[in-house]
């Protein structure tokens, strides 16, 4: 039953570690060769990986684990999926139906603990509802705003018969979320757009996840108003970053001109964003003087955070169409005098130059490595990035740049160091030919290491693109600017040696330390046809900058200094 399920909801791969009480699934994949099973280290690395694999995809991942610690490992990556609306399916097995509560071997509450980490879960007690429950689970993980469900299964009733279910019966009427929206409030939002003198699209993650028609109706919506858009972390790629109206990604380590234009627009369009504290900063000075327009899936992130002015219940895609369809019939009208002084102020505030950074000839900046992968990488229509968490996260977002969606994977919302390795596993097992880079610190990279033992089995040509500073770089950079420069337990003396530690998986090992290697080393790493741990020493102390210190409104930025800005405040840092 679970097997076929699986096929009939069109999967090929599946991401798991066996165990005791879900042997008897596992000896169903073992007959068959329609579905690939991928060994993971360990259930946290196989949620991220099926992460990876639906970020890339658009399909829903799905993980096979088994119960107790199997199930709670798989936590972290369930919390993460839902904070960042990725469609996974998480089956568990669990202890016989008559010993659940009898503190069996490797029990645990799966459903409860799960309950708060899920979109939905589901304990099947009898066999006749299992594919039923799988197929209702599909369902719930894509439609919507997708997220990560959960089906625990028990072992008598996975060694037990009865009748299937296939997809076409499954009871899903149940669950239709709404994906029009509105008439009347679209065209109040067309009325704004019509008269706007400072617009902004601010877009986020559910553009993507709408699909790539969403993005392309994005694009012409853009094009068609030449109003500036700005983006989440987890928006990128929704509108090209070689787009002549695009200004960067916003929030805590956005760039300035992004910012600024957020915080003295006079109309905000929220496009599948949900008002992240990273994005707002201190609330009751967000856009102060702006009317506000949501448009969104799901009816709870409507006001739940910002009141809007114009709210918009439905698919990005639906609304979208119906927004460009609504605009052009009344005549494709803007305040285009008034845009283009609008645009005016947005270049002055470009001349900051809030990127830049003192290069050094002896020791490799980060951001400098960055801009070498992105030059020397750019090309590739088949490359896709992922991330781990700190630092190099955010320079990656502002160095790096992307034209697509589903190009570009990292942990928004949760936040999860160790996320990139496993999540570059799974883009990979989706396009196997792709060129697959994870961008790392040593610390968040040592979270999920032992993957480097599913890269190499499944000989998947990932690349590790470790930035080692020796340092919990984010938490040492927020210790320097906020604690007084105490450094607290933010640098390990106990760093590997990458180099072999590669080799010791069978892997290839770089070490980088000089700048004027950098370009080679970068190129050696890409021509090798295997994975690849890349460890580029860079310097110890930079600082991500921008940055809105916490606290603060979008027009109170620290920025490095080289910007063109010249009131230096503390730490070197450049206050605006």
């Amino acid at each position: 039953m679970v097997v076929q399920a699986l096929k009939d909801q069109g999967v090929d791969t599946v991401f798991g570690y066996p165990g005791g009480a879900v042997l008897p699934i596992y000896d169903e994949v073992f007959q068959q060769n329609d579905i690939r099973h991928i060994l993971v280290r360990h259930e946290q690395g196989a949620v991220h990986a099926a992460e990876g694999y639906a970020r890339a995809t658009g399909k829903p991942g799905v993980v096979l684990v088994t119960s107790g610690p199997g199930a709670t490992n798989a936590v972290t990556g369930l919390t993460d999926a839902l904070m960042d609306s990725i469609p996974i399916v998480v089956l568990t097995g669990q202890v016989p139906t008559f010993m659940i509560g009898s503190d069996a071997f490797q029990e645990a509450d799966t459903v409860g603990i799960t309950r708060p980490c899920t979109k939905h879960n589901w304990l099947v007690k009898d066999t006749a509802e299992l594919p039923d429950i799988i197929h209702q689970a599909f369902h719930v993980a894509t439609a919507g705003r997708p997220g990560p469900v959960l089906v625990d299964i028990p072992k008598d009733v996975q060694f037990a018969s009865a009748e299937y279910t296939p997809k076409t019966k499954a009871k899903t009427n149940h669950y239709q979320p709404r994906t029009k929206g509105d008439r009347d409030q679209i065209t109040a939002l067309v009325e704004a757009l019509e008269t706007a003198e400072r617009p902004i699209f601010y877009t986020g993650g559910g553009v993507i996840n709408s699909g790539n028609s969403a993005s392309q109706l994005l694009r012409e919506l853009v094009e068609a108003t030449q109003f500036p858009i700005t983006s989440t972390l987890m928006g990128l790629g929704a509108y090209p970053a070689s787009g002549k109206n695009w200004l960067g990604m916003l929030g805590m380590h956005g760039l300035y001109e992004a910012n600024l234009a957020m915080h003295d627009c006079d109309l905000m369009i929220n496009i599948g964003a949900r008002f992240d504290d990273r994005i707002t900063g201190r609330l009751d000075a967000f856009s102060p003087n702006s009317r506000k327009a949501h448009i969104d899936i799901d009816p709870s992130s409507i006001n739940k955070v910002i009141h809007v002015d114009i709210p918009i219940i439905g698919d990005i895609a639906h609304v979208l169409e119906d927004l460009l369809n609504i605009w052009k019939a009344r005549g494709r009208k803007t305040n285009s005098a008034a845009v283009k002084s609008w645009w005016s102020q947005i270049e002055e505030w470009k001349k900051v130059r809030c990127l830049d950074f003192q290069p050094s000839k002896k020791t490799i900046k980060p951001q400098h490595a960055l801009m070498r992968l992105e030059e020397l990488t750019k090309h590739r229509k088949d490359r896709f990035i992922c991330t781990e968490v700190g630092q190099h996260q955010m320079w990656a977002a502002q160095y790096l740049g992307f034209e697509d969606p589903n190009h570009w994977m990292t942990s928004g919302g949760l936040g999860t160091m160790g996320y990139g390795f496993p999540a570059s596993i799974g883009v990979q097992m989706a396009h196997p030919e792709a060129l697959v880079i994870n961008v790392a610190g040593e610390a968040s990279w040592l979270m999920n290491m032992q993957e480097m033992g599913t890269a190499v089995q499944y000989r998947l040509p990932v690349k590790q693109f470790i930035l080692n500073n020796e340092r919990l770089g984010m938490v040492r950079q927020w210790q320097e600017l906020l604690h007084g420069e105490r450094y607290s337990h933010s640098w390990s003396e106990a760093l590997p040696d990458f180099v072999k530690l590669a080799e010791a998986f069978g892997a290839k090992g770089i070490l980088c330390t000089d700048p004027n290697d950098l370009d080679d080393a970068i190129m050696e790493m890409l021509a090798y046809d295997g994975p690849v741990i890349f460890d580029c020493l860079v310097e110890k102390h930079e600082n991500c900058f921008p940055m809105i210190p916490s606290g603060e409104p979008h027009n109170k930025m620290l920025l490095g200094e080289a910007s063109t800005k010249d009131t230096i405040g503390s730490s070197g840092a450049v206050m605006v």
